[in-house]
């Protein structure tokens, strides 16, 4: 391990730790799961309002989880619920209350009972109005309804923390908001939702921002009603963002190349 690796991870697991955290990763999928198929045959039965749900991405939400840390945001959507369990950000019983619309923000936390379920927060402020820690635990943005609402909020974010690292100034005004602009933002969307403007918009910018920004896509190659041959370039919308990889040798002759007034006719 080399001297700028987290202290995490600078020593091996042990046999036994490892089958620890294997297990515990393998029973949130399995919860997780359960919640879903039980969330629907509800929503099915007549007993809780419309769902939406997570079921299929249970293992890379949990791998997601494990690099988001404290003072990171995210921006997601609808099916975000694994990765919300595994960042202790969201429990089951909550999950559930928001599923029957509890009015309760102790039962609901994310919305209490006001959004449909799948939309996911954390509270930024305190009981008396005060701004809580932000550096000191995970947060997360609230969803929205509108499909790929959550790509410019995630720019936003982003920004910011590039906007604290390159202000030490206003970094350390703003305790409590950052740790030296070293947050990360972390997005999820599904592959229909890429067809949205916004979300080239928000590539596009957080290319040219060089924000520090982390998207996950769920590339099912099926959006709600149609495949991916009816609305996406390529059938493949990671082939389309390959588009958007940086080139240094092009970028570093476009920085080199003259200003416009120095050139002559």
């Amino acid at each position: 391990m080399t001297p700028q690796q987290p202290e995490s991870i600078k020593r091996e697991l042990s046999f036994e730790e490892f089958k620890t955290v294997i297990l515990e990763d393998y029973r949130l999928v399995c919860e997780s799961r359960q919640a879903s198929l039980t969330g629907r045959k509800e929503v099915l039965t007549g007993k809780a309002k419309f769902g939406i749900f997570g079921d299929g991405k249970e293992l890379a939400q949990i791998a997601m989880a494990k690099v988001f840390k404290n003072g990171d945001f995210r921006s997601g959507y609808y099916r975000d619920q694994t990765f919300m369990f595994a960042s202790n950000l969201l429990t089951i019983r909550e999950f559930f209350a928001q599923l029957y619309a509890h009015p309760d923000p102790i039962a609901d936390p994310s919305s209490a009972g006001r959004c449909m379920n799948g939309h996911f927060a954390t509270r930024l402020l305190n009981s008396d109005g005060s701004w809580k820690d932000q550096i000191e635990t995970k947060n997360s943005s609230a969803d929205i309804s509108p499909t790929a609402g959550q790509m410019p909020r995630l720019l936003g974010l982003a920004l910011a923390s590039k906007l604290y690292k390159g202000n030490s100034t206003l970094s350390q005004k703003m305790k409590g908001f950052t740790s030296n602009g070293n947050e990360v933002a972390f997005g999820t969307i599904g592959d229909a939702s890429t067809s949205e403007g916004l979300f080239f918009e928000t590539i596009n910018a957080a290319g040219v921002l060089q924000v520090p920004m982390a998207i996950s896509v769920w590339d099912d190659g099926y959006g709600i009603s149609v495949p991916a041959l009816f609305q996406t370039t390529k059938q493949n919308i990671s082939e389309v963002l390959k588009g958007f990889e940086e080139r240094r040798k092009i970028k570093a002759m476009l920085f080199s190349m003259p200003k416009p007034g120095i050139i002559r006719g």
